[in-house]
């Protein structure tokens, strides 16, 4: 854990929940903390993270052994994220059924996301895919992919 960083709950200490491989954690740099943390705090907990840790600079929230960092870092140089530019398009998230997909993509502008490629939701990622994408106004986007019907 950095300097500064608060954790709010324990980690997990039994190594199988941890299996080499899977996701430790991903880190956003962000321009506007505040802003981020109105988006993709309300996503996040509306997808089962909780918030995990706080400091001046920055935020976190944790799934299973996983979290996700959002700071904004002074070392940051620019003001807006590219999703065109190399480096990270997009996070992909499972959202649950397509129910849940569609009660997100509802409530998603309130919280500062907006609908991508609308003329094509909710199979902009092909016919047999059912998903939102969405995009917050520091130029993250987000996908939110629906549980396969059984």
């Amino acid at each position: 854990m950095g300097a500064g960083r608060q954790p709010l709950t324990t980690r997990p200490s039994c190594p199988s929940e941890n299996p080499v491989g899977t996701l430790h954690h991903v880190e956003v740099w962000v321009p506007d903390l505040n802003a981020a943390t109105l988006c993709w705090g309300w996503l996040l907990g509306e997808l089962g993270w909780k918030p995990f840790q706080e400091w001046p600079d920055g935020r976190s929230w944790r799934l299973g052994p996983t979290y996700l960092v959002l700071e904004q870092s002074q070392a940051l140089r620019g003001r807006r994220h590219d999703r065109l530019a190399p480096g990270l398009n997009h996070l992909a998230f499972h959202a649950g059924p397509p129910a849940a997909v569609d009660r997100l993509v509802e409530a998603a502008p309130a919280y500062g996301w907006s609908l991508l490629f609308p003329d094509r939701h909710p199979h902009a990622g092909g016919p047999d895919t059912y998903a939102a994408y969405l995009t917050d106004d520091q130029g993250y986007e987000i996908e939110l992919v629906a549980s396969p019907p059984e």
